[in-house]
């Protein structure tokens, strides 16, 4: 059951995908992803495409196994870093904060599957319209910008309304997470909080202790007031956020007061004013390990559960 649509769509070994994210999804995190069967991706956010370009240069260096670039539609590089993904051929392209649907054409015409990241039913049907090669349905239990529904509800609504694979995203991270998207009707996974503790991602080491450390409570959503909600660690940064969230202060003021503060963090280590960006399944990550043993550890999980789930059906 490990080998769905989305495998042979992406020609992957499992149904796992890495998620964007900003910062933090680098080529050698994307690279090992890929080589350990997964679909790594490199993050583009808001790089300018010569970084992007680089980024991706160096991950094909590092395999030769199909990876992706998350393109965040908001961007102001944007144009030019779809020129390079058109430029080098990459094989996925997933997409967030916007529509894709000027880009498709171009994308496919180079054989690129596109992939948006979709919060609600309404832009997972309207993305299937557009030619999208399948969808990420993302829960708000995931880290950084989020939206208003749950995976465990959102999933099957998606999968109910549209014939490509749904991805399910947030609050996944082990065997169990996967069996359970599937059960909804996903045909693979998206996982970002996992892989931050991972050997390949080069993150700081502040950074990764604190999602180690993370307790169930600990990943709470800030800047609602500004429309776009994140789910980040609560530190020194969120109480800030929130005072002043209280004050009334204006979305442009907190979007400007958290402006570079994701790459304090990921980057410099101060996870104290910095913005530590994890989903609520942080608490469950609890050691660093190679790409490659994180996957094996959750495809074999995700065995042993159907085993689990056999036996007691034939008991019953």
């Amino acid at each position: 059951m490990f080998k769905t649509r989305l495998c042979e769509i992406l020609n992957i070994e499992y149904p796992i995908i890495q998620g964007g994210m900003a910062w933090v999804a680098t080529a050698e995190l994307a690279a090992a992803v890929s080589e350990a069967g997964g679909l790594g991706i490199i993050a583009a956010g808001n790089a300018p495409a010569e970084v992007v370009e680089k980024e991706i240069i160096k991950a094909k260096k590092l395999t030769n196994k199909p990876f992706g670039v998350n393109v965040m539609l908001l961007s102001p590089f944007v144009e030019e870093v779809v020129a390079v993904i058109l430029r080098e051929r990459v094989a996925v392209v997933t997409t967030g904060a916007g529509n894709p649907g000027k880009y498709i054409e171009a994308l496919k015409g180079i054989g690129t599957k596109i992939i948006p990241v979709v919060p609600s039913v309404a832009l997972a049907k309207r993305m299937e319209k557009l030619g999208v090669d399948a969808v990420i349905v993302e829960g708000t239990e995931a880290g950084g910008h989020i939206g208003e529904l749950t995976t465990m509800v959102l999933v099957p609504q998606v999968a109910n309304e549209v014939s490509i694979p749904v991805i399910a995203a947030g609050g996944i991270a082990d065997g169990r997470g996967l069996i359970a998207a599937m059960a909804l009707g996903a045909e693979g996974v998206q996982i970002g909080t996992r892989f931050i503790c991972s050997t390949e991602c080069e993150v700081h080491d502040n950074y990764k202790d604190m999602v180690l450390k993370a307790k169930d409570r600990d990943a709470i959503v800030t800047a609602r007031s500004t429309g776009h909600p994140v789910r980040v660690l609560k530190n020194k940064l969120t109480k800030e956020f929130a005072q002043m969230e209280k004050e009334g202060v204006s979305p442009e003021e907190l979007e400007a007061f958290g402006t570079g503060k994701l790459r304090m963090a990921v980057v410099e280590g101060d996870i104290h004013n910095g913005s530590v960006m994890a989903g609520q399944i942080a608490a469950m990550v609890t050691d660093i390990k190679p790409c490659k043993e994180i996957i094996e550890e959750i495809v074999e999980d995700a065995k042993n559960q159907l085993d689990i789930l056999s036996r007691l059906t034939k008991e019953e």
